[in-house]
């Protein structure tokens, strides 16, 4: 198993800890929540290393194409059901947002099944970037107005992306639907 793939299975195991961290009660350890956003940081910048890592040294492989997204998905949506659970954020968001996640990985396994690979678009970039932002403000979760609106404007930014990224990809890829409905 080559570096890049390394890191991805480290961001992967990081998940647990992200989770404990963060759902474990001020009572028993005060300020968890900065020890989960320190994990989630670190987390979410491997992933980053490991694509640049895999990109430079030409160490791209079928195991990171799949892992390296999952992994990310993985940690977005684990934060996103803490918030749920903690009343931060609504549920319909979060099943438009982990529903477009299915979607995309049911779609790039078709794609897949006729050896068509389907890149990270710029809308998905862009999308995840923001979905990240956002959990490190739910993560933080300063309690004053300025906060609040940033939390929820990066929120509803998120929604956004995640339904244009998803049209985007569809719009892009939709020869690869046709094919499927003959």
């Amino acid at each position: 198993m080559n570096l890049p793939n390394k890191i991805t299975i480290f961001r992967v195991c990081l998940i647990p800890v992200f989770v404990v961290f963060l759902l474990l009660p001020e009572s028993i350890l005060p300020y968890g929540n900065f020890i989960a956003l320190f994990v989630f940081i670190i987390a979410a910048l491997s992933d980053a290393v490991d694509g640049h890592i895999a990109r430079k040294h030409h160490m791209v492989t079928d195991f990171g194409k799949f892992m390296d997204p999952l992994a990310d998905k993985l940690l977005v949506s684990a934060a996103l059901l803490i918030f749920v659970e903690q009343g931060s954020v609504q549920s319909w968001i979060v099943i438009i947002i982990i529903s477009r996640e299915f979607i995309i990985s049911g779609f790039r396994l078709i794609a897949a099944n006729r050896s068509i690979v389907i890149a990270a678009s710029m809308w998905a970039k862009i999308k995840t970037t923001m979905q990240m932002i956002m959990c490190l403000l739910f993560i933080v979760n300063f309690d004053n107005v300025v906060f609040n609106i940033a939390e929820q404007t990066a929120m509803y930014l998120s929604l956004v992306l995640t339904i244009v990224s998803l049209i985007d990809y569809l719009y892009k890829n939709r020869a690869i639907l046709a094919e499927g409905t003959k």
